[in-house]
């Protein structure tokens, strides 16, 4: 049974900083891709990062400079690093994989290419 727990979301002000964490398990070895989405209240989900295993990350355009994907494959956890939070962030936000093997990096902002999702995490930024 393949799961995705995040954690580390919480209540900051704006410019401050906060880690998510995507603790993953039920599967032997890493997904292909992992990737960080987040749904603002009446919006639709929106892509935020990815780690594929070609080893790239991607980026949505309004966080780069300010978040940062990572894995730690020994913990089988996924990282996002927020930086520098605006309170256009606010959202609750979610952790997927992709279990779909791809030869190149072609899908990695299509929501509807992830099979796995977390619960989600709520990030809120006060102005």
């Amino acid at each position: 049974q393949v799961q995705l727990v995040e954690s580390g979301g919480g209540l900051v002000q704006a410019g401050g900083s906060l880690r998510l964490s995507c603790a993953t398990s039920g599967r032997a070895f890493r997904f292909y891709t992992m990737g960080w989405f987040r749904q603002a209240s009446g919006k639709e989900r929106e892509f935020v990062a990815a780690d594929t295993w070609k080893g790239n990350t991607y980026y949505t355009d309004s966080v780069k400079g300010r978040f940062t994907i990572s894995g730690d494959s020994g913990k089988n956890t996924v990282y996002l690093q927020i930086n520098m939070l605006k309170p256009e962030d606010t959202a609750v936000y979610y952790c997927a994989a992709d279990s779909t093997y791809s030869s190149g990096d072609f899908y990695f902002d299509d929501i509807t290419r992830y099979d796995y999702w977390g619960q989600g995490t709520q990030v809120t930024v006060s102005s």
